[in-house]
């Protein structure tokens, strides 16, 4: 019999810059959150494998949660291309209709450049794909958690955009032998 992998996916913290704004890589973390960071510290198990995106955002996240995580390209945001850096209601403003149709159905859709949703989850499978048994504490982003949803409900990657997933928040999967069982989605 093989061995569960209990997957802990954290959401990193708060950007430290301006709302509205498509974040690169390169945006830091707002780490000011003394409790939010103490309480999902303690919530999460000791001596875990840790990994997290090549994004700084969330390698600062898991530093503050005391983390030694090894970056992993797999688990990284969704890439926006041209977007990138950009304002919504600019874009919005830019292009018009277009940039409305593109939210309407936006899973299957790539921006200028960028991937899909669909792309991502394909990257975020390879790297569940290699994940070891055991305790594994996932920094990531928002859009890797809903891929990694998608993946565990089997749910039509439109469907995954649905959840919710607030900055320090943990989502709790394990991976069995015979499928997936869902613990908690966007736990404060």
């Amino acid at each position: 019999m093989n061995l569960p992998t209990n997957l802990w996916l954290i959401r990193h913290a708060p950007v430290d810059g301006p709302r509205g704004v498509i974040h690169g890589p390169d945006a830091p973390a707002d780490l000011g959150d003394a409790v939010g960071f103490a309480e999902l510290k303690a919530r999460l198990p000791a001596n875990a494998l840790a990994v997290c995106s090549p994004a700084r955002r969330t390698r600062e996240t898991a530093d503050k949660l005391g983390l030694v995580a090894m970056e992993q390209p797999a688990f990284r945001e969704q890439d926006f291309g041209a977007w990138t850096g950009r304002r919504h209601h600019e874009l919005e403003r830019e292009l018009g209709p277009a940039y409305r149709e593109f939210w309407k159905s936006a899973a299957s859709k790539r921006p200028p450049g960028g991937e899909s949703f669909v792309d991502q989850i394909a990257r975020a499978g390879d790297g569940l794909a290699r994940l070891p048994a055991g305790e594994a504490i996932l920094v990531v982003h928002s859009g890797t958690i809903r891929a990694v949803l998608a993946i565990a409900l089997d749910l039509a990657p439109d469907s995954a955009l649905r959840f919710v997933i607030d900055p320090l928040s943990m989502t709790r999967i394990d991976r069995l032998e015979n499928g997936w069982r869902v613990v908690a989605v966007n736990a404060r």
